[in-house]
This record gives structure tokens, sequence and C-alpha cells, in this order.
């Protein structure tokens, strides 16, 4: 029997893509862009390390459809940014692919046109020039590494990046996370879990040999040295929340007995807001109202907010797309973004100096 009768037999077509060391070509980041994700990602560290005594907040839309309205947003974040910057560490939310449980939109990468027809190396485009344009404003930018392969085209314009609840428990993006220059945070499960967000923070830890591919695009033996900064982010699971003082107590009981770095980050969305936008502040006000009391592990959130409330389904004419709504999970609008973000810097800026 023939090999051509064995091999890909339910694949349609291939497709050679841009190496990522042409794209970089194409579109390096210029010595200000550099200078935010070096800052930011070590602003991070610093934080993680207690040298900076300032919370990292990770805020903005769930997701990226329309480079114009996120711009718009970058630029109103980086004036709040600035406001806040003595209590908090802004950074924006810029993620591009989307985990699915059956089928969906799969993100900017994949399907830029939002019109199933997959036009990844245009995606590669458009998302490194949107993560060159905020990084030139001077806003550092986190997002979630989900295919093992883009992070070689994208991953030096990231500051901080996530791991989800659906690939935590997965050994490939536990061993890319390895590898990865930043700190990196792991969900826990989908049904609540600790134990897979544990597993992975002590997996990530250690030094990893895996397949990949170089920034000449060939197939590699990626070999890493272990990746200090994993965390935990607490997203809630199993309909139910885990931001409240006992479920951040036994988070920070399960790391301890484990041996781990004792930071954690909270999700104000997800579970935690039963997924509804309208939550999300009061989860901020109870994380604020923890540090009062005297938490000291808790040292990032996460929010979805976009420009404008609520979420929209694709409609069958792109033309009638909402401006500044999110294509996947409800945000909050700017407004409400605005106003809780400086609620929690008032409450905060006396107290964080002296956790």
């Amino acid at each position: 029997m023939s090999g051509n009768k064995l091999e890909n037999v339910n694949v349609a077509s291939q497709e050679t893509l841009i190496t990522p060391e042409a794209l970089k070509k194409e579109m390096p980041l210029s010595d200000k862009a550099a200078a935010t994700v070096d800052g930011g990602r070590q602003a991070i560290y610093d934080i993680m390390d207690g040298k900076d005594h300032r919370l990292f907040v990770v805020v903005g839309p769930c997701s990226i459809h329309d480079v114009k309205a996120a711009r718009e947003y970058a630029e109103r974040l980086k004036v709040l940014a600035d406001e806040v910057s003595d209590t908090l560490l802004i950074v924006m939310r810029v993620y591009f692919e989307k985990p699915r449980t059956t089928v969906g939109w799969k993100g900017l990468i994949n399907d830029p046109h939002l019109d199933d027809t997959f036009d990844i190396e245009q995606g590669l485009h458009i998302g490194r020039r949107l993560l060159l344009d905020i990084a030139e404003l001077g806003l550092p930018t986190a997002t979630e590494a989900l295919d093992p392969i883009s992070p070689q085209y994208l991953q030096d314009t990231i500051a901080w990046s996530a791991i989800g609840a659906r690939t935590t428990e997965s050994q490939t993006h536990r061993e890319m996370s390895s590898g990865l220059s930043m700190a990196i945070g792991f969900k826990n499960g989908t049904d609540g879990s600790l134990d897979v967000a544990v597993n992975a923070m002590k997996s990530v830890s250690h030094p990893h040999s895996f397949l990949g591919i170089n920034q000449q695009g060939q197939v590699s033996i990626i070999r890493t040295a272990g990746n200090a900064y994993g965390h935990v982010v607490l997203r809630g699971g199993g309909g139910k929340p885990n931001y409240d003082s006992v479920s951040v107590t036994l988070c920070e009981q399960a790391l301890e007995k484990a041996g781990l770095r004792n930071s954690i980050m909270v999700d104000c969305s997800h579970a935690n807001s039963n997924k509804d936008p309208g939550l999300q502040p009061l989860v901020m006000q109870d994380i604020s109202h923890q540090i009062l009391e005297g938490n000291k592990s808790i040292q990032g959130l996460m929010i979805e907010s976009h420009l404008n409330w609520g979420a929209q389904a694709i409609p069958d004419n792109l033309d009638d797309l909402k401006y500044g709504v999110s294509i996947t999970d409800a945000c909050i609008d700017w407004d409400t973004t605005e106003k809780a973000i400086r609620e929690m810097r008032e409450k905060l800026k006396d107290v964080l100096p002296t956790r």
C-alpha cells in the first residue's frame, strides 16, 4: 500500500507560513516598544518578588476582533494607567486566541476577517502590528498562550501571559510555558480544582525538552531552563466563585504544601462573576477588603472590559457589528472600568506600601 494512502487522510490542504524571523524583520520592535515590554516584565517580577508594593491588573477586552476599537481602548487605558501607577500596574489584556469548548470563532489570529477564511498569516500581521502600537504607547500587554507555535511570532511584544483553564493540565502548554520569557499565570480547572494549576506551577519551574519551531521556522528540539514566575489564577469553577477569603486561604495552603511561590491572581470574570460582567467590580471590592484586612498573597487581578457594555453575536452582515462590544464574553464598559480601578487605587494606595 502506498504511503500517500496512509498519511494526511483527513488533511484538506497545507500552506507554508511566514517564518517568525521574517515577520519580525517586517515588523521590528522599536527601542521604545522594547523598553515597554522589558519594563512591564520586570515590574511584574518585582511585584511577585515583593520588591514592588503594587498590584498588577490585567484589564481589557475578552478578545480582540476590531483593532480600531482596541487602539482607542489602549489610548484611554494608558491615561488611566499613568493616573494610578503609584498603586496599580496596569497591563492591557490583548487576547488573540480563544479556546472553544466545541466550535466557534477562534480569535483574531486564526480568523481575522470573522468569516471562516482562516487567513492566519494576515492574522499574525494584524496582531503583531497592534501589539507594537500598544507598546509604543508605553502600555504593557498580556495575552493567553494557546497555540504552541504562535509565541515565536508574538511573545517578544508581551509582558505577561496566561494559560487557560482548559489547557493548564496540558503537558504541551506546561513545557511551552517553561520557556516563555515572562511571568505566566495558570488558571485553576474549569471544575474549580486547584490541583491542575499547582501541578502546572511545579512542572513549569523545571527544564523541559520538546518539539517546536525556531525563528527560521524549522522544526527543532526546544530545551528550556524553567520558568520561576509561574503563579495561580483563581477564576472560579464548577458554578462557584473562589475569590473569597476562605478560598484564597485554601489556595495559600495548597501552594505552601507544594513548596511553591505564594503568589495569587484573581480573575474577576468567568465563574467568579457568574459570567455577569456587572459583578466584576464587586469582586474587585472584595479583593480590596481582603488586602485591607491583611492579605499578602493576592498580587494581581484580571478584568474583562471593553469600550461598551456586554457582548454580541457575530452577525451575518459584519457591518452590523456594534463598535466596542465584545464578541466573546460579556465585558464591563469603559466608564465602569475607570470608576472601579480608581476606587481600588483610592482604597489601597496607603496600605499596599506597608504590606
